[in-house]
């Protein structure tokens, strides 16, 4: 009688992490393939859209309003197809030793003309001697860029972001406190969820992709919102050992 060794938890999360990678591979080319023809549609409806710009006729402008309305849809399109691709590609990390403070500097130093024009007041509180951590910096820019632009939109009146990072047992943390229009239970529940979005025109994919970049540096991302109240993200990944502390 022969027995059948069951896999182990390991075993099978490698699996699932395989037959991810696939889906992701083949959901992209498809994305890719979509984008061919429609950078084709698109460059067709420029040139259209040149040969009725200028007439005065009544029958041409409502031609003209009709391939205003196809070349607006094409875009919203193409920004879907590339926020999906970024999504799908979002755990293909380039992890170097980095320090946290300082990438949360440099975008709060290229956000902070724009949370002018949108009268947001932006405060840090980042601690020092915090241990390093390892960031692909460019895909933790955008993460930490999104986060930033999607408190700014809950906030269309203005208000407050508070910015803070302190060490934490494990590695280190990074809040995102806003003083915005918050979530109810409803839209807190939803708001991972891929193409779940709020926003008028929104794609739904850029909190799904943050929060799978932030896994995929080992890290964790929650949410806490009141209707009224702001919302609070807290971002926490871990610091390996052997990486020296970071200077403040």
């Amino acid at each position: 009688m022969s027995l059948h060794r069951q896999p182990s938890h390991e075993e099978l999360h490698q699996r699932l992490r395989e037959q991810y990678a696939e889906i992701a591979r083949l959901a992209g080319g498809l994305a890719h393939e979509i984008k061919n023809p429609l950078s084709t549609i698109r460059m067709n409806m420029e040139l259209l859209a040149e040969d009725f710009r200028d007439s005065d006729s009544p029958r041409d402008r409502r031609a003209m309003r009709k391939i205003e309305l196809v070349e607006r849809e094409c875009q919203r399109l193409h920004d879907l197809l590339d926020n999906f691709l970024h999504f799908a590609k979002a755990h293909h990390l380039n992890l170097q030793p980095s320090n946290l403070n300082a990438q949360v500097r440099q975008v709060l130093d290229f956000y902070r003309p724009k949370a002018a024009e949108a009268r947001v007041e932006v405060v840090d509180y980042l601690a020092g001697n915090l241990p390093m951590v390892l960031l692909d910096r460019e895909a933790f820019h955008g993460a930490l860029l999104n986060l930033v632009l999607n408190a700014e939109q809950a906030m269309p009146n203005g208000g407050q972001l508070v910015v803070r990072t302190y060490g934490t047992p494990d590695g280190v943390a990074l809040d995102l406190i806003d003083t915005g229009v918050g979530m109810d239970e409803a839209t807190r529940e939803k708001v991972f969820d891929t193409f779940f979005s709020t926003k008028r025109g929104g794609s739904g994919l850029g909190l799904p992709t943050t929060r799978k970049v932030i896994e995929a540096h080992g890290g964790r991302m929650t949410l806490q919102s009141e209707p009224g109240r702001g919302t609070q993200v807290t971002l926490k990944l871990p610091a390996p050992a052997r990486l020296p502390a970071e200077e403040s």
